[in-house]
């Protein structure tokens, strides 16, 4: 069965490239991004790997801790993080999971449906500290992630988490928000008392309250 959103996020122990980890133990109390690609020394993979090691300082803002996983051998990594540094400019900075035995990879309903290979598909899971799955991201093997939007993913649900508000399309950290509408006026009036826009009765539009 597929996981879903809010559901526990499947523990296990395994190599990487940072020594041997329990899962739930290594994401402790931080936010966690887990995110498979589908093979060592391939194009797309080198450069989304050096994308996320150059953004670890804005995971880092975010309590985000962030780990890969592919079939491949935790030897296999550490032979490809070189190829990593030299054309992407950034060396790696977090842990590579090694799966040879697909445990994780099933675990986690990562393989590529109907590739002979074994490959896993570019798969995304956001954990939150309480080790729930809070957004799932799946693309083809063929398509770069955009880790912007990650980032961008991760700045709503915490924002959301701690206000009554939800985040309108496109939205980026510091733009306007609306505020739920199972509030009451009088409780609205009490959250967010620099006030609000009404464009329509369900549709109330708010300045970012953490700002």
């Amino acid at each position: 069965m597929s996981l879903r959103l809010g559901d526990t996020a499947p523990d296990f122990s395994a190599e990487t490239t940072e020594g041997k980890i329990n899962f739930h133990e290594w994401i402790g109390d931080s936010w966690a991004v887990l995110f498979s690609h589908p093979a060592d020394f391939t194009p797309v993979c080198t450069t989304e790997l050096g994308e996320t090691a150059r953004l670890k300082s804005e995971f880092d803002k975010r309590d985000c801790k962030v780990i890969a996983i592919s079939v491949d051998s935790v030897t296999d990594h550490q032979a490809w993080v070189g190829d990593i540094e030299e054309t992407q400019g950034c060396a790696v900075n977090f842990p590579i999971i090694g799966d040879t035995d697909h445990k994780v990879s099933q675990l986690y309903d990562m393989l590529h449906p109907g590739e002979g290979d074994a490959s896993t598909v570019r798969s995304v899971f956001l954990i939150d500290p309480k080790k729930k799955i809070r957004m799932t991201l799946t693309y083809p093997k063929s398509a770069g992630r955009n880790f912007d939007e990650i980032l961008r993913v991760i700045d709503s649900i915490q924002l959301t988490d701690g206000y009554k508000v939800a985040t309108p399309v496109n939205w980026k950290n510091g733009d306007d928000v609306i505020i739920v509408p199972t509030l009451s006026d009088e409780e609205a009036e009490q959250q967010f008392p620099q006030g609000w826009k009404t464009l329509k009765p369900y549709l109330l539009v708010t300045r970012q309250p953490n700002l």
